[in-house]
């Protein structure tokens, strides 16, 4: 099944689409599920914060919203990415964009594979999680 990048709003990023492709594929099969159709949608706050609106009903801006289609152990879903959050979070982490950008991407998929983050105690399992698999990017 295929992992897919789109561009709403936004100019196309320069990715290593296929090294990113594996690594995502490699953080669900550790996770002992299946790879199924992810697509990645990056755009812009607007249309994050349009999309947030209309589907989630919430009125801010956010870096990820990601819809979960898993069924069966698949992990199949839409993740939306905002290119601006991401700037602006790379810089107020002090980290480059490119960086930031791949937390955000397996921070998306480990919501697939059923990672909540409304809590500290599952913040920090997330941010456990992400960086565990950013080491192996």
């Amino acid at each position: 099944m295929p992992i897919l990048f789109y561009n709403e709003d936004v100019k196309p990023l320069k990715l290593e689409r296929n090294k990113i492709k594996n690594w995502i594929k490699s953080v669900i099969i550790s996770e002992n599920q299946k790879p199924g159709s992810i697509n990645y949608i990056f755009c812009s706050d607007e249309y994050l914060l349009n999309v947030n609106r209309e589907y989630l009903d919430h009125d801010y801006f956010t870096d990820i919203i990601t819809f979960d289609y898993v069924e069966n152990g698949i992990v199949s879903g839409d993740i939306f990415i905002s290119v601006d959050r991401v700037a602006e979070n790379a810089t107020q982490f002090g980290v480059s964009f490119d960086e930031e950008l791949r937390r955000i991407l397996v921070h998306g998929v480990l919501h697939l594979l059923g990672y909540p983050d409304k809590e500290p105690e599952q913040k920090k399992v997330m941010t456990g999680k992400e960086d565990t698999y950013l080491s192996i990017f």
